[in-house]
């Protein structure tokens, strides 16, 4: 899903290319146009690497304005060539990959008052967060996944980060696998900054491109997505992209996920049926996650 900032900030320099009908942006986290020499390719688009901050991004990528059709529609959980295939079928790893993270988090203290989800999907989160919140609200570009997250919430909302209530504030903001479509993801965190308390604490995670698992895979690597994955963050990018955006201390978390093995063979090019196909699989460093705190909020 992404999610756009409103008008709060000018954008990144940004060209679009008229007869391609394709966004040649800069770099998402500092606004440098210049790369390094290599690229990942995919046709007509490419990952680069920004050759100021370090981020790997994609260049060209569709408008956003494109992007978002594609999220609004109701094929995008659940189709051929969509997001996912079928977002259903990972229910059971989902809510396990979630309920073993958030019993850390809650280690931590970190697991109170009103809980913001940014992206919800079909809830699959927002219900396992259920005793750890008072309030929880999630937002989402889908009609159809709000319609299933509905009943996980005590609010969901159609829509991104402007479409909130005037003023409301939270302690606890999850942007959870949704960072990586974000077209302006400083922007973005500035403005998720702001429906947060002071001291209110953020989560992201987001794939680790710095993974051993991306430079086994190399181009065959399930997390590139393209075109909908536009940015690319490791352990260095994530936590300059939180303070960047003015939140402080940014601190690790271990993310283990667990999937379907039969998804697993999907993503790399091998078919599994039978009863192996839904048995769940442990993979760890798959995905990096940082947490870090606000330390401010101002009047909206």
């Amino acid at each position: 899903m992404s999610f756009p900032a409103s008008a709060s900030a000018p954008p990144p320099p940004r060209a679009v290319e008229a007869d391609a009908g394709l966004d040649w942006a800069g770099c998402p986290l500092c606004g440098q146009g210049e790369t390094r020499p290599r690229q990942f390719r995919f046709a007509p688009h490419a990952v680069v690497r920004c050759a100021g901050c370090g981020l790997w991004y994609l260049r060209p990528r569709l408008p956003e304005p494109s992007m978002l059709e594609r999220y609004r529609t109701a094929s995008y959980f659940a189709g051929p060539g969509a997001g996912y295939s079928n977002y259903e079928a990972q229910e059971a790893t989902l809510r396990r990959t979630f309920r073993s993270f958030l019993r850390e988090l809650d280690r931590r203290g970190s697991l109170h008052g009103r809980l913001l989800e940014v992206g919800c999907a079909y809830g699959y989160f927002l219900e396992e967060a259920r005793r750890y919140f008072s309030v929880r609200v999630g937002t989402d570009f889908s009609p159809e996944a709000l319609a299933k997250a509905a009943p996980a919430a005590d609010r969901v909302v159609l829509g991104g980060l402007a479409d909130l209530r005037p003023g409301e504030l939270f302690e606890f903001a999850a942007v959870i696998h949704v960072i990586e479509h974000i077209y302006e993801p400083v922007r973005f965190l500035e403005e998720l900054r702001l429906r947060l308390v002071p001291g209110g604490r953020v989560l992201v995670a987001t794939p680790d491109f710095g993974s051993l698992w991306r430079h086994l895979l190399g181009r065959r690597w399930p997390f590139f997505k393209v075109p909908e994955h536009v940015a690319f963050f490791d352990r260095a990018t994530l936590p300059a992209l939180l303070r960047r955006a003015g939140f402080e201390a940014p601190v690790p978390l271990a993310y283990p996920s667990l999937f379907p093995l039969g998804l697993v063979a999907e993503k790399v090019g091998l078919r599994l049926g039978g009863a192996l196909h839904g048995w769940p699989v442990w993979i760890p460093a798959t995905s990096i996650a940082f947490s870090a705190r606000n330390p401010d909020a101002r009047p909206l």
